[in-house]
């Protein structure tokens, strides 16, 4: 049974500090939403050889390699484990569906994960972006989300971030000439960058 949006909330909730810990922050404020590095690990692709064409030794190695992978979400590990204390008909059944299944769920849960930093921080874009993906609920959307949607999505509102730094009378022309310049480039790197560390370094020059 896949998780509820009230249960992905929970969930997001208590992964919350742990994947502050880990990462480095991906947030207009710096305060710290998950960056994008945490969720970008899938295993839905499972092995490039047809698992009907695999041997047993290679079925067991191929889960092993999703088991012993650091970025290997928990829903991932659990029916890994799971498949592995099973027969090998179980594990075979894990590479062909039940990976699908539990990465998705992972995904569901790393969406939730940013939803749940974006409202503490007010991200509008990101909240409209991660509301879409979990609204369409489908693994596609939940995926493209996190590969390339988010990203864009939080380039979005630091852009926001950047201009209400212009807009105030007391920011100083060598932080403005810096946040012009992170505009000027436009990539979300440089945005992120600027928010994150060279509006500081700005002053402190």
């Amino acid at each position: 049974m896949r998780p509820t949006r009230t249960a992905l909330t929970i969930a997001a909730a208590a992964l919350a500090p742990a994947l502050l810990l880990a990462t480095p922050a991906f947030a207009a404020g710096g305060t710290g939403a998950p960056s994008a590095r945490v969720v970008a690990i899938s295993h839905t692709d499972g092995p490039t050889t047809p698992v009907d064409e695999m041997s047993d030794d290679d079925v067991r190695v191929a889960i092993m390699r999703i088991i012993a992978d650091p970025d290997t979400g928990r829903g991932v590990y659990a029916a890994a484990q799971a498949a592995m204390d099973g027969t090998i008909e179980d594990q075979r059944a894990f590479l062909e569906t039940g990976l699908a299944r539990a990465q998705f769920d992972d995904d569901r849960v790393a969406v939730a994960t940013i939803l749940y930093h974006a409202q503490q921080n007010n991200d509008r874009a990101v909240i409209r972006e991660a509301n879409k993906a979990l609204d369409a609920n489908t693994p596609e959307a939940v995926r493209a989300f996190l590969d390339t949607g988010y990203r864009l999505a939080q380039a979005e509102d630091d852009s926001v971030a950047i201009f209400r730094i212009l807009a105030d009378p007391t920011t100083s022309d060598a932080v403005r000439a810096a946040a012009e310049k992170a505009l000027d480039d436009g990539s979300p790197e440089a945005l992120r960058y600027f928010l994150e560390h060279g509006r500081y370094e700005a002053d402190a020059s």
